[in-house]
């Protein structure tokens, strides 16, 4: 018996989904960090539309204009992940039926308002929830997150008072009565 031979591309896409893109970006703080200006992130759980969904989805949730969709692209590598649970799944393959279901068609067809509208009228939904939840960490919680934004370190690190303390520049300055205690340098001079 003799079995056909598959390609790589051939075998992943017969295995799950696959988000391609390139960095729109390529002079950002993101691109310094990737290796290439292409990326893909390979789903086994999701097909295609599934995993696309799922990042425009991510998108609306969670709204940056500049950040790259590579950086979304990994909030849909951690739901693929916890989706090997199969009422995970289950859920989230039936969000994504129901959008595309109240959208008449393909929601990923919809103009972006009427997406955000279909968003936030399932804002207390079980798949709502999921992922939103799994997008908070995933997105804000990574080394390319970190360099977009402009984020210099964690608490832990030696040189976070030094590097990222107060330099944010992406949100506005809040009022002194909401600002609290600020640290003080106890570095000897």
């Amino acid at each position: 018996m003799t079995h056909p031979s598959l390609s790589r591309r051939v075998f992943l896409k017969a295995s799950g989904g696959t988000l391609v893109g390139t960095l729109a970006f390529a002079n950002g703080a993101i691109a310094m960090l990737a290796p290439s200006t292409s990326w893909a992130v390979t789903t086994e759980q999701f097909d295609d539309h599934q995993a696309r969904t799922l990042l425009i989805f991510t998108r609306h949730l969670l709204p940056h204009d500049t950040l790259e969709d590579a950086v979304y692209a990994l909030v849909v590598k951690d739901l693929d992940r916890q989706a090997a649970d199969p009422q995970v799944r289950q859920q989230l393959t039936n969000g994504i039926a129901t959008l595309d279901r109240q959208a008449g068609g393909e929601w990923l067809a919809l103009n972006e308002d009427d997406r955000q509208a279909q968003v936030e009228a399932i804002s207390g939904s079980p798949f709502f929830k999921t992922v939103h939840g799994s997008a908070i960490v995933a997105l804000y919680n990574n080394p390319l997150a970190f360099a977009h934004f402009g984020y210099g370190g964690g608490v832990d690190d030696s040189g976070y008072l030094h590097r990222g303390f107060s330099d944010i520049t992406w949100l506005p300055e809040p009022p002194i009565a909401a600002s609290g205690t600020i640290p003080v340098d106890s570095t000897p001079a």
